[in-house]
Protein backbone atom coordinates (compact mmCIF):
# COMPACT_ATOMS: atom_id res chain seq x y z
CA UNK A 1 0.00 0.00 0.00
CA UNK A 2 1.48 3.33 -1.05
CA UNK A 3 0.28 6.62 0.41
CA UNK A 4 -1.26 8.89 -2.22
CA UNK A 5 0.80 11.84 -0.99
CA UNK A 6 3.97 11.82 1.09
CA UNK A 7 3.57 12.12 4.85
CA UNK A 8 5.15 15.44 5.78
CA UNK A 9 6.33 16.41 9.23
CA UNK A 10 9.11 17.97 11.27
CA UNK A 11 11.07 16.00 13.84
CA UNK A 12 14.14 16.55 16.01
CA UNK A 13 17.42 14.80 15.32
CA UNK A 14 18.41 13.01 18.55
CA UNK A 15 21.49 11.27 19.97
CA UNK A 16 21.06 8.18 22.15
CA UNK A 17 21.79 8.46 25.88
CA UNK A 18 23.78 5.22 25.85
CA UNK A 19 26.49 4.53 25.20
CA UNK A 20 27.74 7.91 26.42
CA UNK A 21 30.13 8.29 23.45
CA UNK A 22 27.50 7.39 20.83
CA UNK A 23 27.91 9.36 17.62
CA UNK A 24 24.92 7.96 15.72
CA UNK A 25 21.58 9.74 15.63
CA UNK A 26 17.90 8.90 15.33
CA UNK A 27 14.48 10.44 14.79
CA UNK A 28 11.17 9.58 16.44
CA UNK A 29 8.25 10.52 14.21
CA UNK A 30 5.51 12.72 15.62
CA UNK A 31 2.51 10.51 16.49
CA UNK A 32 0.30 12.23 13.89
CA UNK A 33 2.77 11.38 11.12
CA UNK A 34 3.18 7.81 12.34
CA UNK A 35 -0.60 7.36 12.42
CA UNK A 36 -0.67 7.90 8.64
CA UNK A 37 1.56 4.86 8.00
CA UNK A 38 -0.17 1.66 6.88
CA UNK A 39 0.94 -0.39 9.91
CA UNK A 40 1.96 -0.06 13.58
CA UNK A 41 4.79 -2.53 12.94
CA UNK A 42 8.03 -2.09 10.99
CA UNK A 43 7.52 -0.39 7.64
CA UNK A 44 10.00 0.63 4.96
CA UNK A 45 9.72 4.11 3.51
CA UNK A 46 11.29 6.17 0.77
CA UNK A 47 11.75 9.69 1.97
CA UNK A 48 13.65 12.90 2.20
CA UNK A 49 15.32 14.38 5.26
CA UNK A 50 15.99 18.10 4.83
CA UNK A 51 15.66 17.49 1.09
CA UNK A 52 18.11 14.55 0.96
CA UNK A 53 16.67 11.22 -0.30
CA UNK A 54 16.89 8.05 1.79
CA UNK A 55 15.22 4.69 2.36
CA UNK A 56 14.79 3.30 5.86
CA UNK A 57 12.82 0.70 7.74
CA UNK A 58 10.97 2.48 10.52
CA UNK A 59 10.60 0.52 13.74
CA UNK A 60 7.80 0.83 16.30
CA UNK A 61 8.83 2.90 19.31
CA UNK A 62 6.60 1.00 21.74
CA UNK A 63 4.53 4.13 22.38
CA UNK A 64 2.42 4.18 19.22
CA UNK A 65 4.87 5.90 16.89
CA UNK A 66 7.92 4.91 14.79
CA UNK A 67 11.63 5.72 14.86
CA UNK A 68 14.66 5.24 12.62
CA UNK A 69 18.41 5.56 12.75
CA UNK A 70 19.85 8.41 10.67
CA UNK A 71 23.08 7.35 9.02
CA UNK A 72 26.07 9.72 9.25
CA UNK A 73 26.27 10.04 5.46
CA UNK A 74 22.63 11.22 5.27
CA UNK A 75 23.05 13.60 8.23
CA UNK A 76 26.14 15.16 6.64
CA UNK A 77 24.53 15.44 3.18
CA UNK A 78 21.52 17.17 4.76
CA UNK A 79 23.76 19.50 6.76
CA UNK A 80 21.94 18.82 10.02
CA UNK A 81 23.16 18.27 13.56
CA UNK A 82 21.85 16.80 16.81
CA UNK A 83 19.02 18.93 18.17
CA UNK A 84 18.00 20.34 14.78
CA UNK A 85 14.36 20.15 13.76
CA UNK A 86 14.32 18.59 10.28
CA UNK A 87 11.72 18.43 7.51
CA UNK A 88 10.69 14.89 6.55
CA UNK A 89 8.63 13.56 3.66
CA UNK A 90 7.88 9.82 3.83
CA UNK A 91 6.06 7.34 1.57
CA UNK A 92 5.70 3.63 2.34
CA UNK A 93 7.40 1.52 -0.34
CA UNK A 94 5.19 -0.48 -2.70
CA UNK A 95 6.98 -3.72 -1.77
CA UNK A 96 9.00 -4.41 1.38
CA UNK A 97 12.66 -5.23 0.59
CA UNK A 98 14.26 -8.54 1.50
CA UNK A 99 15.86 -8.38 4.95
CA UNK A 100 19.55 -9.03 5.53
CA UNK A 101 19.79 -12.56 6.94
CA UNK A 102 22.43 -12.89 9.68
CA UNK A 103 25.08 -15.56 9.09
CA UNK A 104 23.97 -17.67 12.08
CA UNK A 105 20.39 -17.73 10.78
CA UNK A 106 21.55 -18.73 7.29
CA UNK A 107 23.71 -21.50 8.77
CA UNK A 108 20.92 -22.82 11.00
CA UNK A 109 18.45 -22.87 8.09
CA UNK A 110 20.97 -24.66 5.88
CA UNK A 111 21.25 -27.37 8.55
CA UNK A 112 17.47 -27.78 8.85
CA UNK A 113 16.06 -28.65 5.38
CA UNK A 114 12.36 -28.48 6.29
CA UNK A 115 12.83 -25.10 8.01
CA UNK A 116 14.78 -23.84 5.00
CA UNK A 117 12.04 -25.01 2.63
CA UNK A 118 9.42 -23.17 4.67
CA UNK A 119 11.65 -20.05 4.90
CA UNK A 120 11.75 -19.85 1.10
CA UNK A 121 7.92 -19.65 0.99
CA UNK A 122 7.68 -16.69 3.41
CA UNK A 123 7.14 -13.06 2.44
CA UNK A 124 9.88 -10.51 3.07
CA UNK A 125 7.87 -9.12 6.01
CA UNK A 126 7.50 -12.58 7.57
CA UNK A 127 11.25 -13.24 7.19
CA UNK A 128 12.02 -9.81 8.72
CA UNK A 129 9.76 -10.62 11.69
CA UNK A 130 11.46 -13.98 12.27
CA UNK A 131 14.91 -12.36 12.10
CA UNK A 132 13.86 -9.61 14.49
CA UNK A 133 12.34 -12.08 16.96
CA UNK A 134 15.50 -14.23 16.90
CA UNK A 135 17.98 -11.36 17.20
CA UNK A 136 16.04 -9.19 19.66
CA UNK A 137 16.89 -11.40 22.63
CA UNK A 138 19.16 -9.41 24.91
CA UNK A 139 21.36 -12.36 25.89
CA UNK A 140 23.34 -14.47 23.42
CA UNK A 141 21.90 -17.67 24.92
CA UNK A 142 18.36 -16.35 24.37
CA UNK A 143 19.15 -15.71 20.72
CA UNK A 144 20.60 -19.22 20.34
CA UNK A 145 17.46 -20.74 21.92
CA UNK A 146 15.21 -18.62 19.71
CA UNK A 147 17.11 -19.67 16.60
CA UNK A 148 16.65 -23.36 17.46
CA UNK A 149 12.98 -22.76 18.27
CA UNK A 150 12.51 -20.85 15.02
CA UNK A 151 13.96 -23.72 13.00
CA UNK A 152 11.67 -26.19 14.78
CA UNK A 153 8.60 -23.99 14.26
CA UNK A 154 9.44 -23.30 10.61
CA UNK A 155 10.17 -26.99 10.06
CA UNK A 156 6.71 -27.85 11.37
CA UNK A 157 5.08 -25.44 8.92
CA UNK A 158 4.66 -22.25 10.97
CA UNK A 159 4.76 -19.02 8.97
CA UNK A 160 4.87 -16.45 11.79
CA UNK A 161 6.94 -16.15 14.94
CA UNK A 162 4.85 -17.11 17.97
CA UNK A 163 3.73 -14.40 20.35
CA UNK A 164 5.62 -11.68 18.48
CA UNK A 165 4.22 -8.20 19.16
CA UNK A 166 4.88 -6.43 15.84
CA UNK A 167 3.77 -3.04 17.23
CA UNK A 168 6.07 -2.99 20.25
CA UNK A 169 3.13 -1.75 22.35
CA UNK A 170 2.89 -4.81 24.60
CA UNK A 171 6.50 -5.98 24.81
CA UNK A 172 8.38 -2.75 25.26
CA UNK A 173 11.71 -4.54 25.72
CA UNK A 174 11.40 -6.00 22.23
CA UNK A 175 10.91 -2.77 20.31
CA UNK A 176 11.41 0.77 21.47
CA UNK A 177 13.21 3.90 20.41
CA UNK A 178 16.50 4.59 22.15
CA UNK A 179 16.37 6.97 25.09
CA UNK A 180 17.51 10.41 23.95
CA UNK A 181 20.63 11.95 25.51
CA UNK A 182 18.63 15.17 25.75
CA UNK A 183 15.41 14.01 27.40
CA UNK A 184 13.95 17.54 27.30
Amino acid sequence: MRASAPIRCKARLLRPATPKAATWTFIVLPPAASAQLPTRSMVTVDGTLAGQPFQATLAPDGAGSHWFKVEKKLREAAGVAVGDSVELALSPVAEEPEPAVPADVRKALAGHPSAHAQWKTLTAVQRRDWIHWITSGKKAETQVKRLATACDMLGSGKRRACCFDRSGMYSKGNMSAPESADAS
